[in-house]
């Protein structure tokens, strides 16, 4: 049976890594940076098409308010643009733009990039490994 303490300590290790590894990332990438809220619901929407805003508050897990917020700045930057639902017109349709999709592929590279050059200064092919390892789990507890 595992030790209360020692599984509260490991928790604790990987809350840390996680924000730790959030923060330097964003920080990391500053310039011209869409938050990670923006870059998720972009990339929800590259990925499952023009949806409602209910569908995407569902989809990731929002607040309406929230998305309200978040879906207002993303169409002024000309991000996503909202359209009357030809089937219900009392619904909004959500689509990325030509312009979103560049930003989130630019945004993504840069992160990627990021991530790249810091497992390749810090870790050997094994670690690697375990880290890829480790984030399909992450993503498991997450999804």
């Amino acid at each position: 049976m595992a030790n209360p303490n020692e599984t509260r300590r490991n928790e604790g290790l990987i809350l840390q890594a996680v924000l730790r590894l959030a923060r330097e990332m964003r920080q990391a990438a500053q310039d011209g940076e869409l938050t990670g809220s923006a870059l998720i619901l972009l990339g929800s929407l590259h990925r499952g098409g023009a949806m409602s805003a209910v569908e995407l508050a569902r989809r990731e897990g929002l607040q309406p308010q929230s998305l309200s917020r978040l879906l207002a700045r993303l169409d002024k930057q000309g991000l996503i643009n909202r359209a009357v639902d030809p089937e219900d017109a009392r619904r909004h349709v959500i689509a990325i733009t030509p312009a979103g999709t560049a930003m989130l592929m630019q945004q993504m590279v840069k992160r990627r990039d990021w991530l790249a050059d810091r497992m390749a200064e810090r870790l050997n092919a094994e670690e690697k490994a375990t880290l890829v390892d480790a984030a399909e789990l992450m993503l498991r507890i997450a999804l």
